[in-house]
C-alpha cells in the first residue's frame, strides 16, 4: 500500500481508485480490524516511564529491529548521504515534532542514512535527547546522531558521506576521517573557529563562481573548507578533493535566453549536488525516500 500511497486506506477498495492487488488481498473490515487490535511487543515487560531502561517506542521496537535488519542486509551503495524525514502526524503523541520549516510541519522526526538512489541502510527515529555511542565522544546532538548512523558503514571501502550543516562540525570529520569514511558536509560559519571567508557583499559583486579556499591540519586530519558564491554563498568542509577547475553548465536564466556560460565549480561542489538524491520539496538538496520509514 505505501508503494502507491494513497492518502487513506478506503480509497484502495474504492471503486474509483481501487487497486486490484490491495482490494482482493482482504476485505476493508479485516484490514481495520487488525489494524485496531495488532500488537508488535508484549506489553507486561514494558518499564515504565521514569524507570532506567525505559523504551518509547517499547510497543513497535521488534517491528523496527526487523526492518533495520532488512536493510542494513542490502549491499551499500558507495554514496551516502544522513538526512532527517518528518512523518507526518497531528495526533497525540508525545514524540510528535513541529518544524514549521518543513513541507509537513508536524510529525515524527526519523534521522536516515540512506544512498544516491533513496535506498535507506539505518536509521534512528528521535525520542529525546541524542547520547553518545559507546566508546566516541560527546560531540553534540547532531554529530552522535550521524556517528550512530555511520557505525554500519565499513571504513576504508572509499565510501562517502554526505551531510547538511546542522549536522557537519570539525569534530564529526574528524572522526570519520579516522574510520576511513570520506565525507563533505555544508557547514556553518560558527562551526569554522577562527577561518574567516570574504563577506558576502564582496563575492557576489566578484561574480557566480568566485571560490575561496582554505586548509588546516586538526588532531592529525588534514581539511578543506571552500566558500563559493552560486546563486548564493555556501560554505562545504570536507576532505577530499582538489583545487578547483572550470566546468561546463548550462545556467537555467541564460538558457531559456537562448545562451549557456562556463561556470567555476570545485569537485566538492559538484559531489554535494550530483551525489545527492533529489528531494522533491526542495528541488535540491538530500531525498526523502520513496517509500516513507
Amino acid at each position: 500500500m505505501s508503494t502507491y500511497g494513497l492518502p487513506g486506506s478506503r480509497m484502495y477498495r474504492n471503486s474509483t481508485t481501487r487497486v486490484d492487488c490491495v482490494a482482493d488481498t482482504m476485505t476493508m473490515h479485516r484490514w481495520e480490524a487488525i489494524k485496531r487490535n495488532i500488537h508488535f511487543a508484549d506489553n507486561t515487560q514494558l518499564i515504565p516511564r521514569g524507570q532506567p531502561g525505559h523504551d518509547q517506542l517499547h510497543k513497535v521496537r521488534p517491528l523496527l529491529t526487523s526492518l533495520l535488519e532488512s536493510f542494513q542486509a542490502i549491499p551499500m551503495d558507495e554514496r551516502l548521504c544522513v538526512d532527517e524525514q518528518i512523518v507526518p502526524f497531528k495526533g497525540r503523541s508525545g514524540l510528535k515534532q513541529y518544524n514549521p520549516k518543513k513541507p509537513k510541519r508536524w510529525g515524527y522526526k526519523i534521522y536516515v542514512l540512506s544512498d544516491s538512489n533513496g535506498i535507506a541502510y539505518n536509521f534512528q527515529v528521535h525520542t529525546g535527547p541524542i547520547s553518545p555511542m559507546d566508546g566516541m565522544p560527546d560531540i553534540g546532538a547532531s554529530g552522535n546522531i550521524v556517528l550512530r548512523l555511520a557505525s554500519i558503514i565499513p571504513g576504508n571501502q572509499s565510501h562517502k558521506l554526505f551531510f547538511y550543516n546542522w549536522f557537519t562540525s570539525v569534530d564529526l570529520q574528524t572522526i570519520l576521517q579516522k574510520r576511513k569514511i570520506l565525507c563533505v558536509g555544508t557547514v556553518r560559519q560558527n562551526r569554522l573557529a577562527g577561518c574567516s571567508f570574504s563577506d558576502d557583499k564582496v563575492m557576489k559583486k566578484k561574480g557566480r563562481g568566485t571560490f575561496e579556499e582554505k586548509a588546516t591540519s586538526y588532531d592529525g586530519v588534514q581539511l578543506r573548507a571552500v566558500k563559493w558564491h552560486d546563486n548564493r554563498a555556501r560554505k562545504v568542509l570536507k576532505k577530499r578533493g582538489r583545487p578547483s577547475h572550470n566546468v561546463d553548465r548550462d545556467l537555467a536564466e541564460k538558457k531559456r535566453r537562448g545562451s549557456a556560460s562556463s561556470v567555476p565549480s570545485t569537485p566538492v561542489r559538484q559531489d554535494h549536488t550530483d551525489h545527492w538524491p533529489v528531494w522533491v520539496e526542495k528541488r535540491a538538496g538530500a531525498n526523502t525516500l520513496a517509500v516513507r520509514v
